[in-house]
């Protein structure tokens, strides 16, 4: 499809990059105000990000994972609701929701798959050029097979996500060219254990980060080395005392966020995890098909050897690449938008708040363009679907007119926060000052046995604490 000359830009479509839960639900929002749509997703199928975490079990139930204005649009399909107090797992969000959605006869057309975005920008201007920028549409470049195409629309909505683009493994956030060259010993994220044991089964195997996609992962290796006796966990960690990351354990309030401080502490003390505090990891060096880990503790150098597979469960960032030519607006340590970092910053908010925010604070520069879900929150750890279908419904009621009701934000999430025994990440990164309570919200996720933590009392959270 090459470029399309509209003299009436109203009747221009919207375009929706990225077909997970939350661009699935800005199409829905979308269809709902009778707009016209284009939904482009670089997978050969919607959710093709959440599918790489398929076995992994979701930190909160059904109930919070389904968008409002895409459960009407399915309910009249004739779909079949899950049992909305379960946590589904990766591939059941898939399966149950995401799938069903996109085969909608409305959504189905309006979906291109296999279908790279590598730029956008104002037809005919580039980033610097002002004058009658408002007025012009904006031009999407799509690779797919080798061919490059392009389309003209009125709006754009990133949903893209941050889960493609990993954090490094060294500390200082840069990716060296011995970590690139050294990839294939390394995984980023949260591995299939089970899917991949002969992987990682008698190996010497470290896992890089101190939040509760970590200890989850350390749960599972334990159970591995007890089938493969042979395999050896070690975990390399910032935090100066590995206590920091067990909570509150029998004194939490929250039983289940609790033992998995406690296993995880019986597993160090009975020397089957051997631990790195205060590892300053500089680089890694690939030799003899294993990788050597250098790393600073306390001014001193410290290289653990011979390590199998490095597991990096340090995080994910934005990936801007493809939006140079957009005036964007983000803040410059987060990498959210500019208006919703203050709101979200690790730094300051230790709980992991979601206070309800909407189109006034995922705003750019450029008139009609957003960024929402995982990638508008940038490094923040504390993202919730149901923030991300906020946004949406605010953004495109904005979009649409209705700027009472983009303004009129409510967000309904449970009283405590949401969680499951097979991954817990609890009010953000856990801190000695704060692992004792139990206000939480919760991001991690991982495929352990799953038990709710919290009765689910759902409120409407209007203020700025989760601990209301």
């Amino acid at each position: 499809m090459e470029i399309t000359f509209e003299k009436d830009q109203n009747k221009l479509p919207v375009a929706i990059i990225g077909g997970g839960p939350v661009g699935l639900a800005a199409v829905a929002h979308l269809i709902s105000k009778g707009e016209k749509v284009l939904l482009f997703e670089a997978g050969n199928s919607v959710g093709h990000s959440v599918l790489k975490w398929g076995s992994v079990k979701m930190f909160s139930p059904w109930q919070y994972n389904i968008d409002k204005e895409a459960e009407k649009l399915l309910e009249k399909s004739g779909w079949i609701a899950p049992d909305l107090t379960q946590l589904p797992t990766g591939r059941e969000l898939v399966e149950s929701y995401l799938k069903p959605l996109s085969d909608i006869p409305e959504i189905n057309k309006s979906l291109i798959l296999n279908a790279k975005v590598i730029g956008v920008g104002k037809k005919g201007l580039d980033k610097v050029k002002s004058s009658n920028r408002e007025n012009v549409p904006f031009i999407i470049y799509v690779e797919s097979d080798e061919h490059i195409s392009n389309y003209e629309v009125k709006a754009v909505i990133d949903a893209t996500g941050t889960w493609s683009n990993p954090n490094p493994v060294a500390s200082n956030g840069i990716f060296t060219k011995n970590e690139i060259n050294a990839r294939e010993h390394i995984y980023y994220g949260i591995p299939d254990l089970k899917g991949e044991k002969e992987r990682y089964a008698g190996k010497k195997v470290l896992v890089v980060g101190s939040g509760h996609s970590s200890i989850n992962i350390l749960l599972e290796l334990a159970k591995l080395k007890e089938e493969h006796p042979q395999t050896e966990i070690l975990w390399a960690i910032r935090k100066a005392n590995v206590e920091e990351v067990y909570g509150g354990k029998e004194n939490d309030q929250l039983a289940a966020r609790g033992e998995l401080g406690s296993r995880v502490e019986k597993l160090i003390n009975t020397n089957t995890i051997s631990t790195f505090t205060e590892y300053q990891i500089i680089d890694l060096h690939k030799h003899n098909e294993k990788v050597n880990v250098k790393g600073v503790v306390k001014d001193k150098i410290v290289v653990i050897e011979g390590i199998d597979e490095v597991i990096s469960a340090t995080g994910s960032r934005p990936d801007f690449s493809f939006l140079r030519e957009v005036r964007l607006n983000i803040d410059s340590a987060i990498e959210s938008s500019y208006e919703l970092a203050p709101l979200i910053d690790p730094n300051i908010h230790s709980c992991g708040t979601v206070r309800p925010h909407g189109e006034k604070e995922l705003r750019h520069f450029e008139k009609n363009f957003y960024i929402v879900g995982m990638k508008s929150y940038g490094r923040a750890p504390t993202f919730l679907l149901a923030t991300g279908y906020e946004q949406v419904r605010s953004v495109i009621a904005y979009l649409t007119g209705d700027f009472q009701g983009a303004v009129d934000v409510k967000l309904e999430l449970p009283e405590t926060g949401v969680c499951s025994v097979g991954l817990v990440d609890c009010c953000g990164e856990e801190t000695v000052n704060n692992r004792n309570k139990s206000c939480t919200t919760t991001k991690s996720v991982e495929a352990s046995e799953s038990i709710s933590c919290v009765q689910i009392k759902p409120k409407e959270i209007n203020n700025n604490s989760c601990c209301s």
